[in-house]
């Protein structure tokens, strides 16, 4: 398969991800939900909607593709491996189209919660190019490969560092994203940040946790703009989460603020429990100091727009990390 051939698959698995008649997309979406009940149908709709329309669309591809003149025309008989996370839905699907792209063959380990879903994807893709077959291989150990992409936590992520530091290799690690607010934020901005707050139960490393605030300021319409998501308590793991974490809040008599679903503390974490959003002031003297080994996204005040965080382009690789450039010159 030379290159446009490779792009022309994912194309057209683009359109069939966007046809809302599709009913063996319907299926795999009810088996994606029961598979993992963190994946709530609206979480997996607006995971799939953002792989059709911000990754697979023509244009969107063939912009990216043209920034790397790099790119093996045909297939490069390299293997990847792939440990994909698991913790909002589909997340996995970007190395491995990038991964393709390339040229390489993927050798995949699946995340144990999100099976369902991208076997559903893999399976569609080599439906529309039977080609594929031969170059996505799914194994529950990676071993043999050239090189290797994988995704986990900081624990994890010295396991892998050690299995896979000898050979060309992208490890990621614990991230999180943060909001820098001035006050003048609008009704219609808020609304948009609650999205980039709780999608997902606010799950993924593009999540806000953590809000900067100047001094005094007024939490009223932020908490107001995230009472949208109340709903997310009648989830019983969500449930478990705020429940455990209130009474932590009580016990140690720590100032919290409540929407009946999400709690909001002053913490100097960026990273907040399930169901905890944290604050810290700044003072409009003093800019917010921030690690930006810990941070993926800065949403709001000279940062990205609100709203867009769980909207990622395809050149906005996780932890900064060029992943195309990377495969491209193995």
């Amino acid at each position: 398969m030379n290159l446009q051939t490779r792009l022309n698959s994912f194309f057209l698995l683009g359109a069939q991800l966007i046809d809302t008649e599709n009913n063996a997309l319907k299926q795999a979406k009810a088996n994606v939900y029961q598979q993992n009940s963190w994946f709530l149908p609206a979480f997996i709709d607006q995971a799939i909607h953002q792989i059709a329309t911000q990754f697979l669309s023509k244009e969107a591809l063939t912009q990216w593709v043209a920034l790397y003149p790099q790119l093996a025309n045909q297939m490069t008989h390299k293997k990847v491996g792939i440990v994909m996370a698991g913790n909002i839905p589909f997340v996995g699907f970007h190395d491995l189209l990038s991964t393709l792209v390339a040229g390489h063959t993927a050798v995949v380990k699946l995340a144990a919660k999100d099976t369902v879903g991208m076997e559903y994807l893999i399976q569609i893709l080599i439906e529309i190019e039977p080609n594929w077959k031969d170059y996505i291989i799914i194994q529950p150990q990676l071993k043999d490969c050239d090189a290797y992409i994988a995704t986990g936590s900081n624990n994890t992520s010295r396991y892998f560092e050690q299995y896979f530091g000898k050979y060309p290799h992208i490890i990621r690690s614990n991230k999180t994203s943060i909001a820098i607010l001035d006050g003048t934020e609008s009704s219609a901005d808020l609304d948009l940040l609650a999205d980039d707050m709780m999608l997902y139960f606010g799950r993924g490393c593009r999540n806000v946790t953590q809000v900067w605030v100047p001094e005094g300021y007024d939490f009223i319409p932020l908490l107001s703009s995230l009472k949208k998501y109340n709903y997310i308590i009648d989830e019983h793991k969500y449930r478990h989460n705020y429940d455990y974490q209130l009474a932590l809040l009580m016990m140690t008599r720590q100032f919290y603020m409540d929407t009946t679903a999400i709690l909001m503390s002053e913490n100097p974490s960026p990273f907040a429990a399930i169901s905890q959003i944290h604050y810290q002031y700044y003072s409009p003297s003093k800019p917010p100091l921030v690690n930006s080994d810990e941070i993926q996204c800065i949403v709001g005040k000279g940062g990205l727009p609100f709203g867009s965080l769980q909207q990622p382009k395809l050149e906005q690789y996780a932890d900064g990390v060029d992943t195309l450039q990377f495969l491209s010159s193995l």
